[in-house]
């Protein structure tokens, strides 16, 4: 009551106390460098003391580890993840004063720090103890918060002793033990929470962030970061503390044995930005990368179709006026307005442009292209026309050859992590012996077939496919033109092409299942499936996604005008 000076960050006077003995604002959070002498004479006298609670302070064991908690685990993630993005280029400011306030939000909304916690309640954060900290000695631990936060004007948190008390009965109640203090307690917690803090989660909470700040990244191409090795992910708690140890249950809460689901991040993602509470992010504008604008031009270079399809995509989207701020822009918790997945609209874009054009039946397009290939032929002035089944051959042989190349990674990819993990301290001289055992066989295999190491791995790109103008060998599609699939109508270039097929009549219910369309292969031309098919692999997705997406865009931009869908051939050629 006695500290009426303003917060820095928000001018209120709104300030509590955190366990350290800090002045923390309630209404922002931001704990100063101030501190309060509490004394307390609430005792009775001539009284017998039947046990002396001490302070869990990540006392050191006699094996060497330390005591830690989950959420601590989570945070370290957290951190390597946002120092891995801003080393790719994201904006500095992302780890300290985007990601860290999220998850300080996310701590105190499930009430495992800055928060008043009751007698009953049973989770509170530590920090987590680094390596090189002299634990003896240290006479105030930081909190867990100065992971992600570099600063020093973050609070001191305690854990009280309802906490400790909580942990121990658990910990004799159970027979499964765990490296973390509350490994059991957390599974046993938080098993029916939707919102339970797991690995896919740490992504939705990286997107989250990159959203935030409209950073040109998009969903996929963090996933496939993820995925190449340039984001920690896989086998991340390898890069514990080593006085972290991990085993028995924080397997099951920590190792990653599955790729990373585009669907998952991105609705945990939504749902994360409602439980927070979070306000209306930024405005996506046309200036902004996530613009559909964009991300056309940037898939259509990608996809090598030529420039000049990027005049009809803008007309799409303005058109059906997907290109609006209140569209694109995220208001979490807000039913009422499209959650937007911005990779995937593109791409879906861009598919309906292109069945516009070449009407993608198996049949037009073809037509098209000895059009264009005989007029190619007979007239070598100016830019040569775009020949769909040139083009089709060009980007089928480096698809086919990227995707062998990415199943075969795939599949030999060693989910097991060099770092030896084991359920118990039991099994643990059994895990390390058969560990050695394998290792000693594996190299001496290796020698006898002459095996040599992995190449490096690649520096990241935002474009899995580059085509070149300079390239003698026509394989550039960039700079032809349209001229031969557009005629001019009352002063306007209008497609040749006066017919459209619908991919379905009538969208279904997505709340039902989980989709607007049915995509099956067997039922739409080869053509169309070939170009999902592409754009698929460049966002490392579904096909049944852009599939949804371009439904959706179809009928907004024919409203009514609906139409059966034609017979389709069953190959792809002429």
């Amino acid at each position: 009551r006695d500290f009426n000076e303003r917060c820095a960050q928000c001018s209120e006077v709104n300030w509590g106390l955190t366990d350290g003995g800090r002045f923390y604002c309630r209404s922002c959070h931001n704990v100063t460098e101030r501190t309060t002498e509490v004394v307390n004479t609430d005792f009775v006298c001539n009284s017998r003391i039947h046990t002396i609670c001490k302070g869990l302070k990540n006392q050191e064991k006699t094996d060497g580890s330390c005591e830690w908690y989950v959420c601590e685990g989570f945070q370290l993630i957290l951190k390597k993840q946002a120092e891995a993005l801003e080393a790719l280029g994201v904006c500095p400011q992302m780890k300290d004063e985007v990601l860290c306030n999220f998850w300080r939000r996310y701590l105190q909304k499930t009430k495992q720090a800055y928060c008043n916690t009751s007698a009953g309640e049973t989770v509170k954060a530590l920090p987590v103890c680094d390596s090189s900290t002299d634990v003896d000695s240290e006479p105030e631990r930081p909190s867990p918060l100065q992971l992600l936060s570099l600063s020093e004007s973050d609070g001191n948190l305690q854990t009280d002793s309802s906490f400790a008390s909580s942990i121990s009965k658990v910990s004799e109640s159970t027979s499964v033990c765990s490296g973390s203090v509350d490994g059991s307690l957390y599974l046993m917690k938080n098993r029916k929470e939707k919102l339970r803090m797991t690995m896919p989660m740490t992504l939705s909470f990286c997107y989250m962030a990159l959203l935030w700040l409209r950073e040109p990244m998009t969903l996929s191409d963090l996933l496939r970061f993820v995925v190449e090795g340039h984001i920690p992910y896989l086998n991340v708690f390898q890069d514990f503390p080593e006085k972290m140890k991990l085993y028995g249950l924080d397997l099951k809460i920590f190792r990653v044995e599955s790729w990373p689901v585009y669907e998952e991040v991105h609705k945990k993602m939504l749902e994360l930005a409602a439980f927070l509470d979070l306000p209306r992010f930024p405005d996506i504008t046309d200036s902004c990368f996530l613009h559909p604008d964009m991300l056309c031009m940037k898939y259509l270079m990608e996809a090598n179709l030529p420039d000049e399809l990027h005049n009809w995509t803008c007309r799409v989207v303005k058109k059906i006026r997907i290109g609006e701020v209140d569209f694109l822009t995220l208001v979490p918790g807000n039913k009422s307005t499209r959650n937007v997945k911005y990779d995937v609209l593109a791409a879906a874009v861009i598919v309906v442009v292109l069945k516009l054009l070449f009407l993608l039946d198996d049949h037009y397009e073809w037509l098209l292209s000895d059009f264009a290939e005989g007029r190619n032929k007979n007239n070598k002035e100016g830019g040569p026309y775009f020949e769909f089944e040139k083009w089709y051959k060009v980007i089928k042989c480096s698809l086919d050859r990227k995707q062998k190349k990415l199943d075969e990674e795939r599949a030999k990819y060693l989910w097991r992590c060099e770092k030896v993990l084991f359920y118990s301290d039991k099994m643990k001289s059994k895990v390390l012996k058969r560990r050695q055992t394998v290792v000693n066989l594996q190299n001496q295999f290796g020698k006898l077939s002459g095996s040599v190491l992995p190449a490096e791995k690649p520096n990241p790109s935002s474009f899995q496919l580059s085509w070149s103008e300079e390239n003698t060998d026509g394989s550039c599609f960039h700079g032809h033109s349209l001229k031969g699939v557009l005629q001019e109508k009352r002063g306007l270039l209008t497609a040749k092409n006066p017919d459209y097929w619908l991919c379905t009549v009538k969208l279904c219910n997505e709340k039902t299942c989980g989709h607007r369309a049915h995509y099956r292969e067997v039922d739409f031309p080869q053509s169309y499936h070939f170009v999902i098919r592409l754009f698929s692999f460049l966002l490392r997705i579904q096909p049944s996604y852009i599939h949804d997406e371009v439904c959706v865009i179809e009928h907004k931009l024919f409203n009514k005008k609906l139409c059966k869908k034609p017979k389709y051939s069953t190959g792809l050629g002429k």
